[in-house]
C-alpha cells in the first residue's frame, strides 16, 4: 500500500481518477447515466425467487436478470467481474476499502437449501478477497459495513487516508445483491412498496430494492498529475454522525444528518450557499424522505437547492448506494445537469420547486451527497467539479 508518514506540509487534495458501476440499468456507467437521464426505471417483477406468497406485499425489485453463480460461488463473483471490466489501471500499491451489507448472502440461502457452496463468499471480507486477487493489489484493507451509508463512509475513510498523507491511492469497491433473505427482511419491516418507489412523492409507500456494484479510485492530486491520469472531480469534505434514536427509524428532527452535513461543510471549507445540488438518499419511505426534507431545510433555510434521488430508477442498492451516488454526483457536476427523480409526480410538502421528474440544469461547482441507514447512521460528502 502507498503509505507515507504523516506530512507536515499542507494536506493532500483528493481527486477521483476512475470510476465504474454495474446496475440493473446496465453493466457500465454510460448505460446508467443514459438510462437515468432518459427517465428509465429498472424496477420490475422479480423472477429470481418466488414472491407469490401472500406475505410479500411487494413483488418487484431492480435486479440484474443474467447474474450467474457457478461452482458453488456467489453471484457476487459475476457482479464484480463485470464491474472490473469498466475500470482502468489500478495501482498495485493502492489501499483497498470495501463496503457491503450482506456480501454473498445468496450462498447462505443455497446452503440452507442443501446445495454445496463456498462459504468464503458469505463473509464481509469476500469483496476484498475477490477485488484484491483480480486486481493484483498488495493490500486488501478493510470492509465497512454500516448499513446504507457503508460506501459513503468507505469513500470518506479513503479520502481521509490520502488527505492525511497516509496513502497516495485508495480503491473503494462496494456491492450488494438482491436475495430472498434481504427481500424477506425488508418485507417483514413493511418497508417495501408494492409499486416502484416514489422518492419525495406524497403518495410514496416504501422503498424498492436494487442491486449492483461500484468502484471509485481516489488519488492524491499530485500523483494523479504525475501519472497523467484523468481527474473526474474532487472529494472535498465529509462528515459522519448518528441519530442514536432507533434501530431502524431515523430521528424525525434530522439531527444526525444535519450534524453530518455540517461536518462535511466545515471539512470542505464551504458554506451552504456554495452547494449547487443535492444527491439525496431518497428511499421513498415515509419517514426517511420527511427526515431529509427537514434536515436540509435546517441547513439551507428556505433556499430551494436542486435535489434528486436515483432510487426510483435502480432501486435501493444498500451498501453500494453511496458509491454509485458519488460517481453520479461527479457526473452531474461535469455535465451541469442532475438526473430526474423517477416516480416523482405529487410533491411532498417541502419538495416543491426542489425535486423534479425532469433533468435539472445546475450551476456552480459543489454538490452534496448524503446517505442514512439503520441504526441512525448518517454520512455526507462534498464533491467538487
Amino acid at each position: 500500500m502507498s503509505v507515507n508518514k504523516f506530512k507536515n506540509k499542507e494536506s493532500s487534495r483528493v481527486v477521483v481518477t476512475d470510476a465504474a458501476a454495474v446496475t440493473a440499468l446496465g453493466n457500465n456507467l454510460a448505460s446508467l447515466w443514459q438510462g437515468l437521464m432518459a427517465g428509465e426505471t429498472a424496477i420490475r417483477p422479480i423472477t429470481r425467487f418466488p414472491v407469490d406468497q401472500d406475505h410479500y406485499r411487494a413483488k418487484i425489485a431492480a435486479h440484474i436478470d443474467d447474474l450467474k453463480s457457478s461452482g458453488g460461488r456467489s453471484m457476487l463473483q459475476d457482479l464484480l467481474e463485470r464491474l472490473f471490466l469498466g475500470m482502468g489501471s489500478v495501482p498495485s500499491d493502492a489501499a483497498l476499502i470495501t463496503a457491503t451489507i450482506k456480501s454473498g448472502a445468496d450462498n447462505l440461502e443455497s446452503f440452507c437449501r442443501g446445495k454445496q457452496v463456498d462459504f468464503r463468499d458469505v463473509l464481509l471480507s469476500s469483496i476484498a478477497d475477490i477485488a484484491g486477487t483480480k486486481l493484483d493489489l498488495s493490500y486488501n484493507g478493510v470492509c465497512v459495513s454500516a448499513s446504507c451509508s457503508s460506501s459513503t463512509i468507505a469513500v470518506a475513510h479513503g479520502a481521509g487516508l490520502i488527505e492525511s498523507g497516509r496513502a497516495e491511492a485508495v480503491l473503494v469497491c462496494c456491492g450488494d445483491l438482491i436475495t430472498e433473505y434481504a427481500f424477506s427482511g425488508f418485507s417483514a419491516l413493511k418497508a417495501l412498496s408494492p409499486f416502484p418507489c416514489r422518492p419525495f412523492d406524497r403518495d410514496r409507500k416504501g422503498l424498492s430494492l436494487g442491486e449492483g456494484a461500484a468502484a471509485i479510485l481516489l488519488m492524491d492530486a499530485a500523483r494523479a498529475q504525475r501519472e497523467n491520469r484523468n481527474q473526474l472531480g474532487t472529494v472535498l469534505g465529509w462528515g459522519i454522525a448518528n441519530d442514536a434514536t432507533h434501530i431502524t427509524a431515523p430521528a424525525k428532527s434530522g439531527r444526525g444528518l444535519v450534524l453530518a452535513v455540517d461536518q462535511a461543510l466545515r471539512s470542505a471549507k464551504r458554506k451552504p450557499e456554495e452547494i449547487s445540488a443535492i444527491s439525496a438518499h431518497g428511499t421513498g419511505t415515509v419517514y426517511n424522505d420527511l427526515m431529509e426534507l427537514t434536515a436540509f431545510r435546517q441547513v439551507f433555510g428556505e433556499r430551494k437547492v436542486p435535489m434528486y434521488s436515483i432510487k426510483g430508477a435502480i432501486g435501493h442498492t444498500l451498501g453500494a448506494a453511496g458509491g454509485m451516488e458519488i460517481i453520479l454526483g461527479l457526473k452531474s457536476l461535469s455535465n451541469r445537469m442532475i438526473p430526474p427523480t423517477i416516480g416523482f409526480s405529487n410533491p411532498e410538502k417541502g419538495a416543491e420547486g426542489q425535486v423534479s421528474s425532469e433533468p435539472q440544469a445546475v450551476s456552480g461547482d459543489y454538490l452534496l451527497t448524503t446517505n442514512s441507514g439503520f441504526g441512525g447512521v448518517n454520512a455526507a460528502i462534498i464533491l467538487g467539479k
